[in-house]
């Protein structure tokens, strides 16, 4: 069923980096000029923002494995995850799934498995997810294999990322958390171990491997990155085998390189939330205020996204309508999502309605259907005198 066109009016709708009063007409999913006879709801006292675009998020882990000895099937999952996204006003969000030799949850196979599970289930998701493939480096046999799933599974973003150095360290420095780590994943850690010094082996052959997979990927139409880029020279290898992404660098030395080659740079919004890194790394909102942090992504908590925006306009780093761009229409620029990230007509109607009193998100649309509604915004959107498409239409 073609959903009447809506007239959004009363609201402070976030234009061009501002907060201004204006009307947002709905007509078939996507925001258009206000039509004659569209029915009108008044969202007095609400912000209207652009749907949140989360590009990395690996929060969704915890819906397949609550506990990591207690799998859940892959497709009930992601459903439910896809309710929590769209709880917190995430429209297009996507899904950070490992390919790495670790075993356990991030070994190639579970990859496929959940790419799958997302294809079975694609149009029973209220919100456009997609999936990020975590590629570890040191897999120079997996090139086909990896080919493979970007024909069969469409994906478009690959980040890579070398854990090697950090487990050899860990095993020596903190034996402990190693042995935990390979249990995890279903190893002995002596087993674990002789894995990693495996995949370290093939240090020589690693450059010219990601080179060629690299140039595969992109002929594909694959978006490229890295994650935890420790300095200068690690960004300018991934730059130049057409990595432009910087994915959580480790350090101010990295996110200064790919600012001045004018790479995007993403970071955890958990780090603004929490004033710093979990893992010791630079913080979030040092990058910030130096102008160095482009976009804020979720990591492995989708709520931090919201949070963060305030926290960085509560700081008077930005304005709040800067920082929610941050979440919302940078990203979508990243990705060259053309159609959405900005509350125009032509865009898919990806809508937030924010209570600023309460800082609560009551409603999330997305592509013209209501994904989530709380509170008196749900009371205004379904009322009977003014319906609205509803997800399982």
């Amino acid at each position: 069923m073609t959903p009447h066109p809506l007239r959004l009016t009363g609201a402070l709708c976030l234009l061009d980096s501002t907060l201004e009063e204006c009307d947002l007409a709905i007509t078939g999913g996507r925001f258009s000029v206000s039509q004659p006879g569209a029915r009108e709801i008044d969202l007095s006292g609400y912000w209207l923002l652009p749907g949140i675009v989360d590009l990395h998020g690996d929060g969704f882990e915890r819906h397949i494995r609550p506990r990591p000895s207690a799998p859940f099937e892959k497709r009930a999952a992601l459903q439910a995850a896809d309710v929590e996204l769209a709880s917190q006003g995430v429209t297009t969000a996507w899904f950070a799934q490992s390919w790495s030799w670790e075993g356990g949850s991030r070994a190639p196979d579970e990859a496929v498995a959940l790419m799958e599970a997302r294809r079975q289930i694609a149009h029973r998701l209220l919100c456009d997810i997609r999936i990020q493939l975590r590629f570890e480096t040191h897999m120079p046999r997996d090139h086909a294999a990896l080919m493979a799933a970007v024909r069969d599974y469409h994906l478009d973003y690959i980040v890579f990322n070398n854990h090697v150095p950090e487990a050899l360290e860990l095993s020596v420095a903190k034996p402990a958390r190693f042995a935990a780590w390979a249990a995890q994943n279903g190893h002995l850690p002596e087993d674990l171990l002789a894995i990693v010094r495996a995949a370290k082996q093939a240090d020589p052959e690693i450059p010219a491997f990601l080179t060629a997979l690299a140039a595969d990927l992109c002929a594909a139409g694959v978006t490229l990155g890295s994650h935890d880029d420790t300095d200068a020279q690690t960004r300018a290898f991934y730059r130049g085998i057409g990595a432009a992404i910087c994915e959580f660098p480790t350090t101010m030395d990295a996110a200064r390189a790919a600012r001045a080659a004018q790479e995007p740079v993403l970071m955890g919004a958990p780090n603004i939330v929490r004033g710093g890194s979990q893992s010791g790394n630079i913080a979030a909102m040092a990058l910030v205020e130096e102008g160095l942090c482009d976009a804020l992504i979720s990591d492995y908590y989708i709520p931090a996204l919201a949070q963060a925006a305030w926290a960085i306009a509560d700081a008077r780093v930005l304005s709040f309508a800067h920082a929610w761009e941050m979440i919302s229409t940078r990203p979508a620029q990243i990705m060259g999502l053309a159609d959405r990230g900005q509350l125009v007509p032509g865009q898919r109607a990806d809508l937030v309605v924010l209570n600023p009193n309460t800082r609560r998100i009551e409603a999330t649309i997305a592509g013209g259907q209501i994904a989530f509604a709380s509170g008196q915004a749900a009371a205004r959107l379904v009322r009977a005198d003014c319906p609205i498409a509803l997800a399982a239409q």
